[in-house]
């Protein structure tokens, strides 16, 4: 099954849960994720669902290409990294 984890900055601000998923797309992992714990969808998605500015997502080491619908497909074997991306000079 896929596996789903988040980095160590948004554990400052909420749990997030690390978890495995039968999640057929990263929109699936996500919701899942966020059913362990709803706070930490506001940290992840815009208003409209989107994968919000400074946000990454890579799943099996691939930067996802779909950050409105998510509908990125997973394999059984993929492990998901959710990331805060830093951003400055």
């Amino acid at each position: 099954m896929p596996q789903i984890a988040f980095t160590s900055q948004l554990q400052r601000f909420t749990e997030t849960p690390e978890l495995r998923t039968s999640a057929a797309t990263l929109r699936e992992a996500l919701d899942a994720a966020f059913d362990a714990n709803p706070r930490l969808r506001h940290y992840i998605l815009d208003e409209q669902g989107h994968l919000r500015q400074h946000v990454v997502v890579f799943i099996a080491g691939r930067r996802v290409a779909d950050r409105e619908t998510l509908g990125d497909a997973l394999a059984p074997d993929d492990k998901v990294y959710v990331l805060q991306a830093l951003t400055g000079g």
